[in-house]
């Protein structure tokens, strides 16, 4: 089975410059743009037969597009949203630094989600997907960046404490597949449809 893991579009948190999170944001005109590029090249290239897509606006408005490009079913999940980032959702960045190198077991922005709860969330929905899934050759699923990454560890089998950080541009795509010889990775961020 491949997998296609697509963040959202730009959000409007994203253009205020504050933490998202779990603040719910939608999408900007170029955030949606993005996301009609990424849904184009998706249905030329590597068109799904499924989507499972996040809750959050940014991230549901992105699937629905693609879905609609695509002509595909799609499911929502409110386990792909973001980390749960407590008391720093929506507050600007430039008034709250982010807390760097929390230990695994402390919850972000004091009421949110530790490292080890977002995991093991991850690796929870992560394994539901792919039960799910098995009538398919090919799926998507549209979330964030965090979360994205957090199933690129599980499909990678790494710990939850290390040191290896996995971008996704706004819009951006990772193919990776599930085959007879193991797991392999087709590419990693591909977001060519959005910077032309």
């Amino acid at each position: 089975m491949q997998i296609l893991l697509i963040r959202h579009g730009q959000s409007e948190a994203d253009a205020l410059e504050v933490y998202e999170g779990r603040s719910d944001f939608p999408l900007t005109p170029a955030g949606v743009e993005q996301a009609h590029k990424m849904a184009e090249r998706v249905r030329e290239a590597f068109p799904p037969e499924y989507i499972w897509g996040s809750t959050l606006k940014r991230a549901s408005e992105t699937a629905s597009i693609l879905a609609r490009t695509i002509g595909c079913p799609i499911n929502y999940l409110p386990e792909l949203e973001e980390h749960n980032n407590g008391k720093l959702a929506g507050r600007l960045q430039a008034d709250t630094p982010v807390p760097r190198n929390l230990p695994p077991h402390v919850k972000l922005g004091e009421t949110g989600e530790s490292g080890i709860e977002f995991r093991a969330r991850a690796e929870h929905v992560f394994s539901y997907i792919k039960h799910y899934s098995k009538p398919y050759r090919r799926i998507a699923i549209v979330s964030h960046e965090g979360m994205i990454s957090r199933i690129l560890e599980s499909f990678l089998g790494l710990p939850v404490h290390h040191d290896y950080y996995f971008h996704t541009s706004e819009a951006g795509i990772h193919l990776i597949e599930y085959n007879e010889r193991g797991r392999f990775v087709h590419f990693l961020n591909c977001d060519d449809h959005v910077r032309t």
